[in-house]
């Protein structure tokens, strides 16, 4: 569906007041819908639609020229809106999660990929996007297998979630370490700004470590780290710059551990499967793994939904969306990715 036509679905007449979203921001690798179309099938030449118009067996083909651009979305309990710092779409324009679509390569390998509409204040279609969670090669046809209106919002939710990998050592109250997945609802872990706390809920989820989400590994000494930390791309760890190194006119910052990856001592490793571990106090919290101060999960609008419901009753109140006023998120660009862990490892020493 091209830019002018009314979404016939729960879009349907909401408005927008194309304001600067102030909840939490998050960076996706998405395609324009423009440049995945179909090459063989009943929507011959039509660009990704949303799920209604959407065929299965339809073949779709990447261009060559495509390529992924950021869609930085903010989240509130209302919903997604796009963020300032977004290379594409209206800032303050609606977002909404369509559906998971599933695609299969001629090799008989699957690609799951969210559709994300972003509409105008009239509720008219501007632009679809593709945020796929594998690899999509350029001509090669990948047909429609499988259309899932109902779990894209558990599906994003997962990708925003913060993780750390099996295996990964906690710091508890009493200074010990323990692997994440021997740890239970109830055990004290030490967090850097509340002293001990007792863990809530721990999630757990095995995925195919490829895409959106492939590990990131932060090696032995990066962060003047004594072993490796392996976590999700979207988890923030917790820097004290003793030099503003970053030139975020603070000395706490906080930066996705995606942002630091330079191919050399911290790396994204795809291929095979990855266990994740999420570790959830009564607030968003500080904590110690490998070592490293690291983030706890952290509740917004969409995370929140994947929550079992005495989980979200107990937390409604205690998870707010502003973040400590002592600490700052680096975002993309404010960093060379080829230097940034040697800055910041150099600026957290003593």
């Amino acid at each position: 569906m091209w830019p002018g036509v009314m979404m016939n679905t729960q879009m349907r007449g909401k408005t927008q007041n194309h304001m600067a979203p102030t909840g939490p921001v998050q960076t996706l690798p998405v395609y324009r819908a423009v440049d995945f179309c179909v090459r063989n099938g009943i929507n011959l030449g039509e660009p990704i639609g949303h799920a209604d118009e959407i065929e299965l067996a339809d073949a779709y083909c990447l261009k060559k020229t495509a390529k992924r651009d950021r869609l930085s979305i903010a989240v509130d309990e209302t919903g997604l809106s796009i963020a300032a710092n977004s290379q594409l779409g209206q800032t303050g324009a609606e977002l909404h999660l369509d559906c998971m679509a599933t695609f299969m390569a001629g090799s008989g390998a699957t690609v799951e990929a969210l559709i994300l509409i972003e509409t105008d204040a009239t509720g008219l279609i501007e632009d679809t996007y593709l945020l796929p969670f594998a690899p999509i090669d350029p001509d090669i046809e990948y047909v429609l297998v499988k259309i899932d209106r109902d779990g894209a919002r558990a599906r994003l939710a997962e990708v925003a979630c913060v993780a750390f990998t099996q295996g990964t050592r906690i710091t508890l109250a009493n200074g010990l370490q323990k692997p994440i997945e021997e740890l239970a609802v109830g055990d004290r872990v030490l967090t850097r700004d509340h002293g001990p706390r007792e863990i809530r809920w721990i999630g757990q989820q095995t995925v195919r470590a490829t895409g959106a989400f492939a590990p990131i590994v932060i090696k032995q000494g990066a962060l003047n780290n004594e072993h490796d930390l392996i976590v999700s791309p979207n988890h923030r760890i917790f820097i004290y710059q003793r030099r503003d190194h970053a030139r975020a006119g603070r000395a706490e910052v906080l930066v996705k551990a995606k942002l630091l990856v330079n191919g050399v001592n911290v790396v994204q490793t795809e291929g095979g499967f990855v266990d994740y571990f999420q570790l959830l106090f009564d607030s968003h919290e500080i904590i110690y793994a490998e070592g490293i101060a690291a983030e706890s999960m952290f509740v917004d609008g969409q995370v929140r939904s994947a929550l079992p419901a005495d989980i979200q009753a107990r937390i409604r109140t205690t998870h707010a969306f502003a973040e400590s006023p002592r600490a700052f998120e680096l975002h993309d660009g404010m960093l060379e990715p080829s230097v940034a862990a040697e800055l910041l490892r150099s600026a957290s020493a003593n």
